[in-house]
């Protein structure tokens, strides 16, 4: 099985900033382009960091509040520091979290969670800014229809799988979810066939209904075998 790679889903036209954009400018791109954040490129056009809503938003957060209404504690040290920033290369957030092209939806999703980030840039062998992807653009591949998550269980899974005795399990899909119906020489076939299903882009759930035929269970073992 393909997962979709980052060159596929990812937005090739990417709004971003300088190190030395001031910050009503970077406040003016993000309300200007209907974005919650932008990558920040120095001179060569690589990533340095990301600036967003929440890093401008410091700058307010640490003003006063005279009204005495909120009793919130005060910003930390690194906090207060930037949000005295003046320029994109003083309020981003840094290092950057990058991916690459040839990435899977399944490498950037595990990234996006491990890193907590809602978005990666996509760089090439330089680190040269390509695109950037968003936990929106990842989920993109929900939005596959059915016949083409079908098309591809019947051709990547049940037809690789055929030899190993699930030759007589069919799949159905509506909205994602997917049914496998029929019957395998070995019931250990069966979590194998319903793992490889989860795996295919754009497959919400996998259910089955599959019973063993009674085949050999040591030849269908020995045929597993790496």
């Amino acid at each position: 099985m393909e997962h979709r790679t980052m060159g596929e889903l990812m937005t090739r036209k990417v709004v971003s900033v300088r190190l030395d954009t001031p910050f009503k400018d970077i406040a003016r791109t993000l309300a200007d382009h209907a974005v919650s954040a932008v990558p920040v490129l120095d001179g060569l056009g690589r990533p340095a960091g990301i600036v967003s809503e929440a890093d401008l938003l410091r700058k307010v957060a640490d003003r006063s509040d005279l009204s005495g209404r909120t009793p919130l504690p005060p910003l930390e040290a690194w906090e207060r520091a930037r949000a005295e920033g003046r320029t994109a290369g003083e309020l981003m957030s840094a290092p950057v979290v990058c991916a690459h092209p040839e990435w899977t939806v399944v490498e950037a999703a595990r990234l996006m969670e491990v890193q907590h980030v809602k978005r990666l840039p996509v760089v090439d062998e330089a680190d040269v800014l390509l695109g950037i992807v968003s936990r929106s653009d990842l989920l993109r591949v929900f939005l596959r229809k059915d016949e083409a998550i079908r098309t591809e269980i019947q051709r990547e899974v049940l037809d690789r799988t055929a030899r190993l005795g699930a030759a007589g399990v069919t799949a159905e899909v509506e909205g994602g979810q997917v049914a496998l119906h029929g019957a395998v020489e070995d019931p250990l076939l069966v979590p194998v066939l319903v793992r490889m299903c989860a795996g295919v882009d754009g497959v919400v759930s996998v259910s089955e209904d599959l019973a063993p035929t009674g085949g050999d269970r040591g030849m269908v073992e020995e045929r597993c075998a790496p």
